[in-house]
């Protein structure tokens, strides 16, 4: 099957790729076109994936395309934007029929999930790898940025951390666990939900925002460095799930949700006076620590006093220590 064929058949021809509101023209010609509501902007971001580095090899195609389009379109809810569109550029060592098939239906259903609609892309081959680059529109002016943070904010984030993480012996086969244990984490891995409705939420009220892809820690981290201050975390009060507490110990569980990556929760700043309103509209969100004068991320115990954490989160390109 040559390239313009597979895109026709496994692509083109799916729910997401219809046109609809911001598309004025996807698949098809050389460009796709999007159409903006005077008064906004547009957000976009680009994330690629490699087999290996960012997912298991051999992984089950349909948990992969969600996978995949969900940490894309996460970008989208960190910037408080809402979805537009989305292009795909897939590498892939062989075109193969039932692996086209089943990674076209799971990306099809994340799309729907998060209402964004396929717009253009590419196929090639070689080693296993995705690019994706989301399209999404926010009012000016209004965009949530990592700048911004201020002194006397308190520090929050979208809900349970680590699970993600903590599912990587699953993933990899190196661990079993019960159902009832192993199913919510391997679905915090495989099938992360974009916290599009928060990241609407917090437009006007949050002075900075991002969502956690290489650790809270690590992440935190850019927030402190872009807004020129100091973010101060209570580990006692960093949420864990029910699930990771009882796949592993505290410890464990505490590196996970601190360090692990992957979680796709948004992580923000935000003045005290909307906290209560926040709470009482049912939003997922958990106060962490707050913003101080100074700099970098400090990690607090139930004392007040620094821990110094094993790791700070993923980085790409990291020294060997070999």
């Amino acid at each position: 099957m040559g390239e313009f064929e597979l895109i026709r058949h496994y692509f083109a021809a799916a729910s997401c790729a219809r046109a609809g509101e911001g598309v004025a023209l996807g698949i098809g010609d050389d460009c796709a076109l999007l159409e903006l509501p005077a008064g906004e902007q547009l957000a976009i971001s680009t994330d690629t994936l490699v087999s290996g580095v960012h997912f298991p090899e051999s992984p089950d195609p349909f948990l992969l395309a969600q996978r995949a389009l969900a940490v894309s379109v996460s970008d989208l809810a960190a910037m408080g934007a809402t979805p537009l569109g989305f292009t795909l550029a897939l590498t892939l060592p062989s075109a193969e029929a039932d692996w086209l098939e089943a990674f076209a239906r799971g990306l099809d259903r994340m799309a729907q999930q998060c209402a964004i609609r396929l717009i253009g892309g590419d196929t090639t081959r070689g080693p296993l790898s995705l690019t994706l680059t989301v399209f999404g529109r926010v009012p000016q002016g209004q965009a949530l940025t990592r700048a911004g943070a201020q002194v006397g904010d308190l520090l929050c984030v979208g809900g349970e951390l680590g699970d993600a993480s903590g599912a990587l012996p699953l993933v990899l086969g190196q661990r079993q666990a019960e159902p009832a244990i192993a199913e919510p984490l391997l679905a915090r891995y495989w099938s992360p939900v974009p916290q599009l409705e928060l990241g609407l939420a917090l437009r006007g009220k949050a002075t900075a925002a991002l969502d956690i892809s290489d650790g809270l820690l690590a992440d935190c981290g850019h927030i402190a460095a872009a807004s020129g201050v100091a973010l101060l975390i209570e580990q006692a009060r960093v949420p864990l799930s029910a699930a990771l507490q009882a796949f592993v110990d505290t410890p464990t569980a505490y590196e996970c949700a601190l360090s692990g990556g992957d979680d796709y929760r948004l992580a923000f700043t935000l003045p005290p006076q909307y906290l209560a309103d926040l709470q009482a509209a049912g939003w997922p969100l958990r106060v962490i620590g707050r913003v101080a004068a100074g700099q970098g991320v400090w990690l607090l115990d139930a004392d007040g006093a620094p821990v110094q954490a094993a790791h700070s989160g993923y980085q790409h390109f990291e020294a060997s220590s070999d």
